[in-house]
């Protein structure tokens, strides 16, 4: 029996990134946005985020709340503003500015 990791917190003075990603079932699109996803935050936020993945194909009437009209979207819910980006976040630039990430200082 596979035991769950205890959540990371952030220090104090720093603010968790709420990710909501949407997705129809496991296509490439939507696995590659995922996997690019995590990528990106464990490059500019780690331990700073939580990502959710909503199926539409399993949950279709959560696509209403964030007025997903495309698939995969990606939702930033906190901080505000709220930010969309839509695709499989392949680009790295795009994704960064589109959600106005910081890059990590090394």
């Amino acid at each position: 029996m596979a035991t769950p990791l205890a959540p990371t917190y952030p220090p104090m003075d720093e603010e968790i990134w709420e990710l909501r990603l949407y997705v129809a079932g496991q296509t490439v699109k939507s696995v590659t946005a995922l996997t690019n996803l995590k990528r990106y935050c464990e490059e500019h936020l780690k331990g700073r985020y939580v990502i959710e993945v909503v199926d539409l194909l399993e949950n279709p009437q959560l696509a209403e709340g964030d007025q997903i009209l495309a698939i995969p979207t990606l939702v930033r819910k906190v901080p505000s503003p709220i930010r969309k980006i839509i695709g499989d976040l392949s680009n790295q630039e795009r994704v960064l500015v589109g959600l106005d990430i910081r890059p990590a200082h090394k």
